[in-house]
C-alpha cells in the first residue's frame, strides 16, 4: 500500500512539473513559466510595459535569486513579516496566489540588496566639495534653488520706455519709477524653483536692483533674495544623492559580476540571447 501511495505522489508531482514547465534555473533553483507570467503581471501593474517584458521578467527573477543568495552571506535577508508589511504599502491591488508570492520574493530581494548597498558600498563612497558645488550649480540651472526671491515684472513695455529705467534705490523706488513711466509693475515673491524656466534663467545672475534686458516686451528686477531653511540642508541632500548614485552604479557592476558567477541554465529557446 505504501508503494502505491508513493507512486501516486510521484505521479502528481510529475504532472505538476509538466503543468508549470521549468523555463530556466539559477544555482539549481527552478524558474517556471508560471513564475514569469506572475512577474510580468506585476511589472505591468507598476507601469513597466514593453514587447520584451517576459524576457525582462526572467532576468529580474534571476537577479532576485542572485541578490538573495549574496545577501544571505551577510545576514541581510529581511524577515517575511517585514516584507509583507512593505508589500501592503505598495497598493498593487488584487493579486493571485502566484502573483503575491512573486511580489514578496521580488520585494525581499530588493530590500536585501538595499541593505547590502548600505552596509558594504555606501561607507566606501566619498563626495568632494567640488562635486557638491557642481551639482548645486546644475540644480540651479535646471530647476532652481530653495531661495526666496521678491521680483518686479513689467510687461508690454515699449523699447523706448525701457531705456528710461534707471537703477532704483529700493524696491519701492523701482515700483514708483515704473508707474511714472506709465507701466503697471507686478511685484511677487516666490521660491526660485517655483519660477518658470524663462524667468528663472533671466534672474539667476541678475544683480540686485538692476533691470534686466527687454525680452518679449518685458523686464524684470530682483528686489531681494534670501536663503530658506531648506537651503541650509541642500548640501547634505546633494551629498546624499551623489553618494547614492555612485553606490548604485557600483552595486550594478557588482550584480553583473555575481550574475556571471551564478550557474544559470536557460531551457526555453525563447529566452536565450
Amino acid at each position: 500500500m505504501k508503494k502505491i501511495a508513493f507512486a501516486i505522489i510521484s505521479c502528481v508531482l510529475s504532472v505538476s512539473a509538466l503543468g508549470a514547465s521549468i523555463v530556466a534555473s539559477v544555482n539549481g533553483v527552478p524558474i517556471t513559466d508560471t513564475d514569469i507570467t506572475a512577474r510580468t503581471t506585476l511589472m505591468n501593474k507598476q507601469g513597466q510595459t514593453s514587447t520584451d517584458n517576459r524576457r525582462q521578467a526572467l532576468q529580474n527573477i534571476i537577479d532576485d535569486n542572485v541578490k538573495i543568495s549574496y545577501a544571505s552571506n551577510f545576514n541581510a535577508v529581511p524577515d517575511d513579516d517585514d516584507v509583507k508589511k512593505e508589500l501592503k504599502k505598495m497598493n498593487l491591488g488584487e493579486l493571485s496566489a502566484s502573483e503575491r508570492a512573486m511580489a514578496l520574493s521580488a520585494l525581499k530581494a530588493e530590500i536585501a540588496w538595499q541593505i547590502i548597498v548600505a552596509r558594504t558600498i555606501l561607507p566606501t563612497i566619498e563626495v568632494s566639495n567640488e562635486e557638491i558645488i557642481a551639482e548645486k550649480n546644475e540644480l540651479a540651472r535646471q530647476h532652481g534653488l530653495p531661495i526666496e526671491m521678491t521680483l518686479i515684472r513689467l510687461i508690454d513695455i515699449p523699447a523706448d520706455v525701457a531705456t528710461k529705467l534707471t537703477k532704483p534705490k529700493s524696491c519701492d523706488d523701482a515700483m514708483e519709477m515704473a508707474e511714472e513711466l506709465g507701466g503697471a509693475p507686478q511685484k511677487f515673491t516666490a521660491l526660485q524653483y517655483e519660477l518658470s524656466e524663462d524667468i528663472r534663467e533671466r534672474v539667476a545672475t541678475l544683480p540686485k536692483l538692476t533691470w534686466s534686458p527687454v525680452v518679449d516686451k518685458s523686464v524684470l528686477l530682483v528686489c531681494n533674495s534670501k536663503k530658506t531653511d531648506e537651503y541650509g540642508k541642500l548640501d547634505d541632500i546633494i551629498k546624499q544623492n551623489a553618494m547614492y548614485k555612485q553606490a548604485m552604479f557600483i552595486a550594478d557592476q557588482q550584480l553583473k559580476q555575481l550574475r556571471r558567477k551564478a550557474v544559470i541554465v536557460i531551457n526555453d529557446d525563447r529566452y536565450k540571447l
